[in-house]
């Protein structure tokens, strides 16, 4: 199941393809980005034709006092700057500024930026397989990456880095010691750890190698009901979401219902989003784009094919649900295919193009609104959940023993005549839900409204 524009279109990340951004996307030495920043949610599309309108040059021409003054500036930096600045430095600048004074998404892309681009919509880069943010100036450990170097070394989640090839992190160079963490494969690197709660530093030998980064996590929440992760929007996420749902259908039978977890999803390819919303639904608009240039102009339509063959669905969001997620979250609402739960998303409803301008710049420009099937434009506005849930955290209340809780409890009660040997009536499931709410509140409100949609499911909806 895959979709298509209603027009041909030509997928190429060496040409102009469109994006979607949240604000200060960076790509990071690990999976995840470091404490201030999200990982960077970007979208191939249409090729771009960049001519403007002939009209447009003759009506709004540059005025030759704006160049002069342009130069008097360039001049007076070059030669009065408190420190010398070379001119191509002076340049990139320029041109920085001209672009980040449009929108926070437009912006100059150098090798390092086009690197970075590349790894984010991939999920693949050259590293040791470790999840890390800046805390406190130093790097901390959230998670390794299964079979990964950093994994197989006994790297654990809380994990500090001390040295990075014997130099302490500190304040001052952390963004360095952040950045070697990457590198070529094979290439080595020394890693001073701490585990959490230890004071013994170990000196860890590590080999870089390709890492590929996995955007989907499907698994059962408890019989009959599937949870369905996805992080990120990258090139093979619609196909990685076909494959490991299906097999999980294939060893469990059709799921009763499914909740898709978006929260703190930043986006990503315009392509993964328009695959995972046809992987939903059996019909109708997906979403549409509009700009200036005619190649802006796009409509994406859902095709035959539901992989939950019609079973609810729940869609978590909450305010780090941004551009493509969105996408996905305005397409199933709209097409009631799911209720939307959580809180309101984040509300980036554009989309930027990627022009090269040699084989290591380009332009990432903003060129196009996108709206959901219904023509709504999201933008600084986000989707607003269909059930509203505050960002809470749940404690199990204290309370004595009960010494008699049921009829079973009572002395001399009679037994039920049908009793199943060996079971256990305590085991009602309120312990399991105590359990998943504790963990994770909005998990478990989205898992019990998605048991009452099943309960009014008839049974042929399910194929």
């Amino acid at each position: 199941m895959r979709p298509s524009p209603r027009r041909p279109f030509t997928l190429l990340l060496a040409v102009p393809f469109l994006l979607l951004a949240t604000p200060g996307a960076r790509a990071q030495s690990a999976p995840a980005g470091a404490a201030t920043v999200a990982p960077p949610v970007d979208l191939p599309a249409a090729t771009s034709r960049a001519a403007a309108p002939a009209s447009a040059s003759s009506v709004d021409q540059v005025d030759l006092d704006d160049i002069r003054n342009f130069s008097r500036v360039y001049e007076v930096v070059r030669q009065a700057y408190v420190e010398k600045v070379d001119n191509k430095t002076l340049m990139k600048a320029a041109i920085t500024g001209m672009l980040s004074g449009l929108d926070p998404h437009s912006e100059y892309l150098d090798k390092e930026g086009l690197t970075q681009l590349n790894e984010d919509t991939t999920g693949e880069y050259s590293g040791l397989g470790i999840e890390v943010l800046q805390v406190d100036g130093g790097l901390r450990i959230v998670s390794p990456i299964d079979d990964t170097p950093a994994a197989r070394a006994g790297i654990k989640p809380g994990d500090s880095i001390v040295k990075v090839n014997g130099t302490v992190v500190d304040a001052q160079n952390v963004d360095e010691m952040f950045k070697q963490l990457r590198g070529k494969p094979g290439s080595k690197i020394d890693l001073t750890i701490v585990h959490q709660n230890s004071d013994k530093l170990i000196d860890l030998h590590l080999v870089r190698e390709n890492i590929a980064i996995s955007s989907v996590k499907v698994r059962e929440l408890e019989p009959g009901y599937a949870y369905v992760r996805i992080s990120q929007f990258q090139s093979d996420t619609a196909a990685d979401l076909e494959k490991k749902l299906g097999q999980l259908i294939a060893k469990n039978g059709p799921p009763k219902g499914a909740v898709l977890d978006l929260r703190n999803n930043p986006g990503g390819l315009l392509t993964a989003a328009v695959g995972v919303s046809d992987d939903f639904l059996d019909a109708g608009t997906i979403v549409t784009t509009r700009g200036r240039l005619q190649d802006a102009n796009m409509s994406f339509t859902a095709h035959p094919g539901d992989q939950l063959g019609g079973a609810p669905m729940i869609v978590l969001t909450n305010n780090g649900t941004a551009s493509a997620a969105e996408i996905v979250s305005g397409a199933l609402k709209d097409n009631h295919r799911a209720l939307i739960m959580g809180q309101r998303t984040f509300g980036k409803g554009v989309v930027q193009t990627v022009l090269p301008l040699d084989a290591e710049h380009a332009v990432k420009i903003t060129t196009a609104r996108y709206y959901t099937p219904n023509g709504t434009s999201i933008q600084a506005e986000g989707i607003k959940p269909d059930i509203a849930l505050a960002d809470l955290s749940v404690n199990a209340s204290d309370h004595g023993p009960v010494l008699i809780s049921s009829e079973a409890d009572l002395p001399n009660h009679l037994a039920n005549e049908k009793a199943k040997a060996g079971g256990d009536i305590n085991d009602d499931g309120s312990a399991a839900d105590a359990k998943l709410a504790t963990s994770d509140y909005a998990l478990s409100q989205a898992l019990n409204v998605l048991k009452g949609m099943a309960l009014r499911q008839p049974a042929a909806a399910h194929r």
